[in-house]
């Protein structure tokens, strides 16, 4: 890690935007985050660090914010990019796996190719909330016969409990909001 990145404090970059997208709701806005060349290296950096002794192969990102980070993540961890898409998006023949919403249903796809069995993934997206999307990826990358090593993200709202969803699955978080 660049000596750049090392002190930087990404919880203090994020903004809070009370009462979005509804009363009640704080929503926590990582552009910030995103926008500052220290702060993204220091993201990509200490997540890639808390990874490398998990032998990754691949890296798999949920369409659209598991892209932000994941491919920069999969290329410090010498490994592969998977993108998991909304139905229709991919080429090729996919292999999909729906999951609950809080009004509803969604659908996650991957090329049935995607990764050899035996490989091991890496589950990234940039919040965990309740685990949804993330519990369909481990889902995708063991219905392939793919190994989930480890779940990572760049924040969590760990009062919607999307940890214990992953179980037994080790979660990293770089921010953790508890309330």
């Amino acid at each position: 890690m660049s000596r750049q990145n090392a002190d930087v404090d990404l919880k203090a970059q994020v903004v809070d935007i009370p009462d979005h997208p509804q009363p009640g709701v704080t929503f926590r806005d990582i552009t910030p985050v995103l926008a500052d060349p220290a702060a993204l290296g220091a993201c990509v950096d200490r997540l890639a660090a808390a990874a490398r002794d998990l032998g990754v192969q691949r890296v798999i990102g949920a369409e659209a914010r598991g892209f932000l980070l994941g491919p920069a993540l999969a290329r410090e961890l010498d490994a592969g990019f998977i993108l998991a898409r909304k139905p229709g998006k991919l080429p090729r023949a996919t292999v999909g796996v729906e999951y609950a919403l809080e009004y509803g249903t969604d659908e996650l796809q991957v090329h049935e190719d995607a990764f050899p069995p035996g490989t091991r993934v890496l589950v990234h997206d940039d919040l965990l909330a309740t685990g949804g999307t993330a519990r369909a990826l481990c889902s995708l990358v063991e219905r392939l016969g793919g190994e989930v090593v480890g779940c990572s993200f760049l924040a969590e709202l760990a009062f919607l409990g999307g940890r214990a969803a992953l179980e037994p699955h080790d979660v990293l978080s770089l921010i953790v909001y508890e309330d």
